[in-house]
């Protein structure tokens, strides 16, 4: 999986590519933590082809962490994707834009 991070201020942009699984979930949990001083967490998932409950996971925990900071945004979900949030029940608890 590629990993494409910027940030302006205090707002993060997350660009994810490829599958973010049981192997890549660690990577992009190291690259986020911690999220100090960031208010505002876009994850752009345009070009992300599959997610497990690794990647649920780490979603999850983002998300927890940006509820005490600020907040935090998927973008560009595919449909396919966008059903593993609906099976689970993570269209209650993310944000999509």
């Amino acid at each position: 999986m590629k990993i494409t991070i910027t940030q302006n201020d205090t707002a993060k942009q997350v660009a994810l590519e490829g599958r973010l699984d049981t192997l890549t979930a660690p990577d992009l949990e190291k690259e986020l933590t911690p999220l100090d001083g960031v208010t505002d967490l876009l994850i752009d998932c345009k070009d992300l082809e599959y997610i497990s409950s690794a990647g649920l996971r780490v979603l999850l925990s983002l998300q927890k962490t940006m509820n005490k900071q600020g907040s935090m945004s998927l973008s560009n979900v595919r449909q396919e994707v966008m059903e593993v949030f609906e099976l689970t029940g993570f269209t209650d608890i993310l944000h999509f834009t």
